[in-house]
């Protein structure tokens, strides 16, 4: 009986889990948004994947509620109602709204601090731990000649026990 209610809790426990983590998950696109041609609306929901919303800035604009991210999926719609390519959509809103507004931008010479900064950032990091783990080791080398070379006398062992002892 008791694993029964173990296993019961356990169950609860996990449906609540996933139904907290994917609370949040879907499209913020509204129905008076959605293109009546499925084609269009499969380009626009492509399109809206690849652009950064300038608010929330960690979302697409199809993931974001944000008024400036509704203003963008309409522009797209737009612009592809108007014949527009993928391309050509995408250079419209980068030459608006800058680079920033993709969600990948592309590798070249604005962009390679962008994507080389984690390379750096991990190559920093390995360096400053091997310095710190050389420095470590000749400290406590250091600290061993040291106290090595500033062991006591007889005579202040036999000191150093007779103030202990009268502690």
């Amino acid at each position: 009986m008791a694993t029964f209610i173990r296993k019961v809790r356990v169950g609860i426990c996990s449906l609540a889990l996933a139904t907290t983590m994917f609370a949040g998950v879907g499209a913020a696109v509204e129905p008076d948004e959605i293109l009546k041609d499925p084609a269009l609306e499969t380009r626009a929901r492509e399109l809206s994947l690849k652009l950064r919303c300038l608010v929330c800035q960690n979302q697409s604009i199809d993931d974001s509620n944000a008024p400036l991210a509704r203003d963008l999926r309409l522009l797209v719609r737009d612009r592809l109602k108007a014949g527009d390519t993928n391309r050509e959509v995408l250079d419209f809103v980068v030459a608006r709204y800058g680079q920033f507004v993709l969600l990948k931008p592309p590798f070249n010479t604005h962009t390679l601090l962008l994507w080389l900064a984690p390379a750096l950032a991990l190559i920093s990091g390995i360096w400053l731990a091997y310095r710190v783990f050389l420095s470590s080791r000749g400290r406590d080398a250091a600290a061993q000649t040291i106290s090595a070379a500033q062991s006591l006398t007889p005579d202040e062992e036999a000191e150093l026990r007779k103030i202990l002892d009268e502690k």
